[in-house]
């Protein structure tokens, strides 16, 4: 079981972020005291199980201080069972982590660092609107390092327009010379009503090439398998036994608790999401109210989900798994694979069926093909 906490503030907006934050941070307090609200009214959505994972994601939860976090901590450990050597991790900016920081992080708990890295260079820095710079990459990976966190995660996006194939894997090069054990990489996406799209739009930037983020794509998969790496998740890379724990439940459809605006939980049979709004969601909980909504999903949206699911990772698709909701989806599964199997996007071995590299690229398409809608 998993707990997953929203913490919605940034220093500053980057230029290609559609995810739920604010930068007014002058609210953290009263939003960590709603998040503690919300875990008292949710203790018992997960049904009294151990928590085997505890994430800190966001926005950005570096920017809590210490008291924030400790608040948050030790209602967790009020409310609930936490297993012995669960993963804990905090996702964090550079340029939040000194060494007293990283310290207190070892103090409290935290045994696993997700570092929003997004690029090793100035001009990648600059077009994203990131906060930190490529010394201050430098000087906490550094120092997270000395602290002794070794687990640890960083964050790439590659198809940047002023990134060559080149730069990109001199950019892949510098990551790997830290002792990371995992890595998280996404293309550059410009997503509607975000900054990045106005600009490109005004002709302020280059345009996003699509050919571009596939080739570094096609890039990074060969250089994580030359080291040895396991690319076991579209955008996931890790050394042999290192998947992050927390996030392949999500993929293999375990449940999970989601606090804070904008989380999502899930428990096995129905999925429920909180509000996207700061102040709404403070509102609510100030008041005793859960501010979520919530969906029963049918066998239908179970077996769509698997596939959208399974299909991202190096587990697949298990046909007795489809049987399970019943053999017409099995049946259907099978059909509608026969092309994709011919065009070299999949493979089947022993009932499982998984996309290929070259099926990577398109797995949004062979994902909607295999859907029932």
């Amino acid at each position: 079981m998993g707990l997953y906490i929203h913490i919605p503030f940034c220093k500053q907006a980057c230029h290609y972020c559609n995810f739920h934050f604010s930068t007014a941070t002058k609210y953290r307090e009263e939003m960590v005291a709603a998040i503690v609200r919300e875990m008292g009214l949710q203790r018992d959505y997960l049904g009294g199980a151990d928590l085997e994972t505890i994430y800190f994601g966001g926005g950005t939860p570096s920017i809590l201080s210490e008291k924030h976090l400790e608040a948050i901590w030790s209602e967790i450990h009020r409310l609930f069972s936490v297993r012995t050597g669960a993963e804990i991790t905090l996702e964090a900016n550079p340029d939040d982590l000194s060494k007293d920081k990283l310290e207190f992080y070892k103090r409290l708990g935290i045994n696993r660092l997700s570092v929003g890295v997004q690029s090793f260079r100035s001009a990648d820095l600059r077009l994203m609107n990131r906060a930190h710079t490529p010394e201050e990459v430098v000087l906490a990976l550094d120092a997270a390092f000395e602290v002794g966190f070794e687990e640890v995660n960083l964050d790439l996006i590659y198809g940047i327009p002023t990134s060559t194939d080149s730069e990109w894997a001199a950019n892949m090069e510098q990551a790997f010379a830290f002792p990371i054990n995992h890595l998280s990489a996404y293309a550059l996406t410009v997503e509607p009503k975000t900054a990045l799209a106005h600009f490109i739009r005004k002709g302020k930037y280059p345009p996003v090439e699509e050919a571009q983020a596939s080739r570094q794509y096609d890039q990074l998969m060969d250089f994580a398998k030359a080291k040895g790496w396991e690319h076991y998740e579209i955008s996931n890379f890790a050394l042999p036994g290192k998947e992050a724990i927390h996030n392949t439940a999500y993929w293999q459809g375990k449940k999970y608790l989601g606090l804070g605006p904008s989380a999502h939980s899930f428990d096995g049979l129905s999925r429920q999401w909180n509000v996207a709004n700061n102040q709404t969601y403070m509102r609510a909980l100030s008041s005793g109210q859960l501010p979520a909504e919530r969906e029963i999903l049918d066998v239908q949206t179970q077996y769509n989900e698997y596939v959208m699911t399974g299909l991202r990772t190096k587990w697949g698709c298990n046909l007795n798994r489809i049987k399970q909701f019943g053999l017409s989806y099995a049946r259907f599964f099978r059909k509608e694979a026969t092309a994709i199997l011919a065009e070299g996007l999949m493979i089947e071995e022993q009932g499982v069926y998984r996309l290929t590299p070259k099926g990577y690229h398109f797995a949004d398409r062979i994902a909607s093909e295999l859907m029932v809608v």
